[in-house]
Order: structure tokens, then C-alpha cells, then sequence
């Protein structure tokens, strides 16, 4: 999918800011580059929202963007939930051995309060947060646990992260933060309904139907619904649904279904909130007493020294190693700077990149739980690629060929089967 870049390089970065805390979190801004998005270049159909309930004025999809786009929300509080489900199969005697494994491996190193891996269960099942902003330096993003909760801080320069159920504290500063946003980490998962429409509207192009579809109640709070679809076949994106509120053009409301039908892949909305300035002292933090505190430079120094994450040096240098060269368009296909092949256009775009090694085994030659595990997620497939096994979810799916190329996207098992026939 064709992502558009935003002219205003300051308005872009604050919009990834926020996610997992650990960059320096700021305003709720849709990437500016979407207010210039012509209708006869991303194929809005002039739907107008004249029904539903509330009653409110008409607007057009265009209208609808630039003023999601020229929102700017910075006081905000209030809870919200988010169920993320990918059809994955369940572990079942799994789950045990792989979070002994994963102790074991962290050797006491690690820490519960970290960010980085805390907010990455926001992935799979249901969960509720609140949420509170005051401005570009003062946010608190909590995850309510049964009988626990886990809270991330940003009050100026310092990032906090608390585990109420391991009594343990993570420490870092909005400047380091930053740093590592420069040194290329991975991006966090996106939670609010926000942060999922920003790479929503990131995607539209001319193989996007965007409307208005009626108005809706959320939260309490008068709301227009734009749609988003794809007009290819093949994706497994069957329709995004945003609930824009109708004062303040923020996303109240965020639902993605599948092709495939069934239950939303992603629904994240609010079931309260409010626009007014949080309390001051919502976002003062001093560690409980007995906690334990690590602070973020800890983190990486520890799991270096136990073999774990290595450094983004010794790690981009691993990855040359097993690419087989530097990594440019020539390790990793044909794409441009380093990227991947690019097979497809759109919601029917397919990555493409060339391990220069052997498939998957199947399951029946690894055996026991982990054999059947993966056999539950992959079918086999054959084409004029040569055979190789899908393996699916009910939104990204990847073909790994036998010759060790991986065909990876948003698309159907057929659609990854065609990609890799029109690779040869």
C-alpha cells in the first residue's frame, strides 16, 4: 500500500511519537499530506452522511479527512478498549514452554515495566486503556489487567513505566527516546483509534474507495463513520470503518474487517471521553517504595552481555551476513534504498525477499507440539514458482518458497500464490 509522505517533516514525526512511550510522545495529528489528497486521484465517491443518528450537517468524504487532518487535539482523558484478533491457533501446551524459555533466556535481565515489550500485547485479545494528554510533554497511556495495571508516563523529559504487578519501574528520558527513533528501532504497536487511522489514511491511493457511511454515537459524542475498502480483489482487507468525531475531527473509533467476514481483525474506541485538561498531577510518578527501577541504557547493556539484543551496528552487520551482502535493493530484491521487491500495487501490494536459503520444514519432520503448531498455520502450496507453505492469519499472510524467497502482504493465499508466479 502506498503510504504518502508528509510535506511538514515536524507534524510527521509527532505522529509516531506517541507510540510505546518511548519516543517523545505529542499532538494527535493525522499527517498533513492528506488534507492535498485530490478526489480524483484517490477515487472518493461523493457519498454525503444524510442519515443515521445524530442529525448533522453534510459533509463529503474529502471534507471528512482534511478535517480529521487539521485536528489538533491536545487535552484529552478518557478509556477506551481494543480487541485485536488475527485468527491465530491457539498455543495450548506451548504457552507454558515458551514463556519458561523466554525467562530463562532473559536471565533475570529484563524488566516487566519496559514499554518495548509490555504495549506488544495490545496485539492479540481484548484490553481496556485509559489515555490522558496534556500537550507535546504530559501523556499517560494505562492498561487495566486483571487485579494489575501497567502505566506509561511521559512528563517532560522523563518516560516511565510501571508494572504494578511485579512492583518494577523502567526509566528513560524523552531525549533518549528520540536517539533511538534515530537509530532506526521498530516501530510499536499503534493503540488508539488515532494512531490506527493515521496508517490507514497513510494507504489510500487510486485503488481506494473512501465515503461517508451515515453518523453514529460514540462515547457519547456526535460522530460522522468514513469508510474506507479496497476496489481490488485479493486483499484481505474488506473495510475500514473510522468514527471521526463531529467537533474536534478525532478518530473516536476504529474498526478493520476482514474479507474473509467474521469478526473485526482490529475494533479500538472509546467508551469515555473528554476533552478538558487533565489534572497536573495525572502525570506525576515516583517509584513505590521496594520497587525495583532499571533504567533504559540497562536494558540493552544486559542483553548484549547475556547474547541477547546486540547493538544496531552488530546487528545491521548480522543481517548483511545472512542476506549475504549489504543490505541494498540487491540483497533484499529489487526495491529501492534497502527495501524489499515490490510485486503488485496498492492493497494488493506483495513484499518480496530472498533469504538465499532453505524453506520451512514441515511439521511432520520437527514432530511433537511445535510440528503441529506449524501445521496449523501453513498450507502447502505448489506454482510455477516451484512449491513452498502459506502461512496465514486473517490479515497478513506469507508464502515461504522451498528456495527460501518470502512473498509477504495483506492479500489472499491465491493472490501470494499469482505474486510468486509472476516472479519467475
Amino acid at each position: 500500500m502506498a503510504p504518502y509522505e508528509s510535506e511538514d517533516s515536524t507534524t510527521a514525526g509527532e505522529a509516531d511519537d506517541l507510540r510505546a512511550g518511548r519516543r517523545k510522545a505529542a499532538r494527535y495529528v493525522v499527517p498533513v499530506a492528506v488534507v492535498g489528497i485530490a478526489a480524483a486521484t484517490i477515487g472518493l465517491v461523493p457519498a454525503i452522511a444524510d442519515s443515521g443518528d445524530p442529525d448533522l450537517p453534510d459533509i463529503t468524504a474529502q471534507q471528512l479527512i482534511e478535517k480529521i487532518a487539521k485536528s489538533d487535539v491536545e487535552q484529552l482523558s478518557g478509556t477506551f478498549k481494543i480487541t485485536t484478533d488475527l485468527g491465530l491457533p491457539d498455543l495450548g501446551g506451548l504457552g507454558a514452554g515458551f514463556a519458561s524459555g523466554a525467562m530463562a533466556s532473559g536471565s533475570g535481565d529484563g524488566s516487566s515495566a519496559d514499554p518495548s515489550a509490555k504495549l506488544t500485547e495490545l496485539a492479540s485479545g481484548t484490553h481496556t486503556l485509559r489515555l490522558a494528554v496534556d500537550g507535546d510533554d504530559k501523556q499517560k497511556l494505562s492498561l487495566l489487567e486483571n487485579a494489575s495495571e501497567y502505566s506509561l508516563i511521559h512528563n517532560g523529559k522523563d518516560i516511565w513505566g510501571y508494572d504494578s504487578k511485579s512492583n518494577e519501574v523502567f526509566h528513560g528520558t524523552a531525549d533518549e527516546a528520540q536517539s533511538d527513533k534515530g537509530k532506526g528501532r521498530s516501530e510499536e504497536v499503534p493503540a488508539t483509534p488515532k494512531e490506527f487511522t493515521e496508517e490507514a489514511l497513510k494507504a489510500v491511493d487510486d485503488t481506494t474507495s473512501v465515503t461517508v457511511d451515515g453518523t453514529a454515537q460514540v462515547a457519547g459524542r456526535d460522530a460522522y463513520r468514513l469508510v474506507i475498502k479496497p476496489k481490488q480483489s485479493g486483499s484481505t482487507v474488506g473495510a475500514i470503518s473510522v468514527a471521526v468525531d463531529a467537533e474536534t475531527g478525532m478518530p473516536l473509533k476504529f474498526t478493520l474487517t476482514p474479507s474473509s467476514g467474521g469478526a473485526a481483525v482490529v475494533d479500538a474506541g472509546f467508551t469515555q471521553v473528554s476533552f478538558a485538561r487533565p489534572a497536573a498531577s495525572t502525570f506525576d510518578f515516583t517509584p513505590p517504595k521496594g520497587a525495583t527501577v532499571t533504567e533504559e541504557g540497562e536494558l540493552d547493556k544486559a542483553a548484549r552481555e547475556h547474547g541477547g539484543a546486540k547493538s544496531d551496528d552488530e546487528l545491521g552487520k548480522g543481517l548483511e551476513k545472512e542476506f549475504g551482502g549489504p543490505l541494498t535493493g540487491g540483497a533484499l530484491g529489487k526495491g529501492s534504498e534497502g527495501g524489499p521487491e515490490v510485486i503488485g500495487e496498492g492493497w494488493n501490494s506483495v513484499a518480496v525477499f530472498d533469504t538465499g536459503g532453505e524453506g520451512v520444514p514441515s511439521g511432520s519432520e520437527i514432530g511433537g507440539d511445535m510440528g503441529g503448531f506449524l501445521d496449523s498455520l501453513g498450507d502447502k502450496v505448489t506454482g510455477k514458482f516451484g512449491s513452498g507453505t502459506v502461512f496465514k492469519t486473517r490479515l497478513i499472510n506469507a508464502l515461504v518458497t522451498d528456495d527460501g524467497k518470502v512473498y509477504v502482504g495483506a492479500v489472499t493465499k491465491d493472490a501470494l500464490v499469482k505474486a510468486a508466479d509472476s516472479g519467475k
